[in-house]
């Protein structure tokens, strides 16, 4: 009891908490276990840029106050999907993905979720980064897991309904086109036991900054989503699709905002 009222506070409080703590244990999970191909060093580059990038940030633009959640979750997304060989890329990645949140904004919000326009820019910007989506293995009880956790935080903040309709919508394009191919149906349940994929679902398009604010506005903004990554793998045959995919259709939020109105989310003190 005493356990559950502490995280329960917490929830009640900012689902960052939650998440950030998450995020923490799965880095924590893959440097023990899985054998991540990221040094300890880079993870601490990546958060320390992020972060100093974050105060600077705040003091140009006269912001009254630095906040530590935000820049530590894209920096711990950065940790878990980014790999380069070149540690300067990673330092790139991290200045980039905060300073869109600060420069490329729309009605006083961000337009692109941080952490995914910083892969995607480093992706088209050298050949030498890559997002590593095989790393935890196809073990479907580890990938449930993650599921399970990230479920927690986004219930908690309130964007449930894009991260499930996201997965319903992809799972079915996937499932349609191995039975219209006559593939095997082994094919698409292994492309969902993606690590990368599900830390995209719960941690990435459930950002409530950067999503619809209406529900309909979600879920037309998912089906939009999983229809782009769809085209992006089987038509253009490239990879990575979910976060060309996201990065391309973060671009018509406001106008499914304005289409389909809703009240805006503001984070917990």
């Amino acid at each position: 009891m005493f356990l559950q009222s502490i995280f329960s506070r917490i929830w009640q409080t900012d689902p960052r908490h939650y998440q950030i703590a998450i995020q923490s244990i799965l880095l924590i999970y893959g440097f023990l276990f899985l054998n991540f191909d990221i040094s300890i060093s880079q993870v601490l580059v990546i958060i320390t840029t992020a972060l100093t990038t974050q105060f600077i940030c705040v003091r140009f633009f006269k912001i009254p106050v630095f906040d530590i959640r935000s820049p530590l979750s894209s920096a711990l997304s950065l940790c878990l999907l980014l790999r380069t060989n070149i540690i300067l890329f990673a330092v790139l990645a991290a200045i980039i993905t905060i300073l869109s949140k600060f420069l490329l904004r729309w009605n006083y919000r961000h337009i692109f979720n941080p952490s995914c326009f910083g892969l995607v820019a480093m992706l088209i910007i050298t050949d030498q980064v890559w997002i590593s989506a095989g790393q935890w293995g196809s073990t479907a009880i580890f990938g449930f897991l993650i599921a399970c956790l990230g479920g927690l935080v986004i219930n908690k903040a309130a964007r449930s309904d894009v991260s499930i309709a996201f997965l319903l919508f992809y799972s079915a394009i996937l499932f349609g086109r191995a039975l219209w191919l006559g593939d095997s149906l082994t094919i698409p349940l292994h492309q969902l036991e993606s690590g990368a994929l599900l830390l995209f679902s719960f941690f990435m398009i459930s950002d409530p900054k950067t999503t619809p604010e209406s529900r309909i506005g979600r879920i037309i903004f998912a089906f939009l989503l999983a229809c782009g990554a769809g085209f992006i793998y089987f038509w253009l045959y490239r990879t990575n699709g979910v976060f060309w995919s996201l990065t391309f259709f973060a671009l018509i939020v406001p106008f499914l905002n304005w289409i389909f109105p809703g009240k805006s989310y503001k984070w917990g003190k």
